[in-house]
């Protein structure tokens, strides 16, 4: 089980900001997410969105640890 942290407008997209969900991968968190919710699933693959697990920034697939901490982390703009 990973909990699971949404910010943004991901979080205002899908509904929720924290949530527990059973995966041992990124890349199985991505497919229920996805299919649980197509428009975050859509969302989570676009350009710009960064994954943190356990706050450390991760690009590509992931093994999740049981109690894993997982922030999806949209695109951040400025000036």
């Amino acid at each position: 089980m990973a909990r699971v942290l949404l910010f943004g407008r991901l979080a205002d997209l899908a509904g929720w900001r924290d949530r527990a969900v059973e995966a041992v991968s990124l890349r199985g968190l991505r497919e229920v997410l996805a299919g649980a919710d197509p428009a975050l699933g859509e969302a989570l693959a676009g350009p710009g969105v960064q994954v943190a697990v356990d706050k450390a920034i991760v690009r590509g697939e992931a093994v999740l640890a049981f109690g894993s901490e997982v922030a999806f982390l949209p695109p951040m703009s400025g000036g």
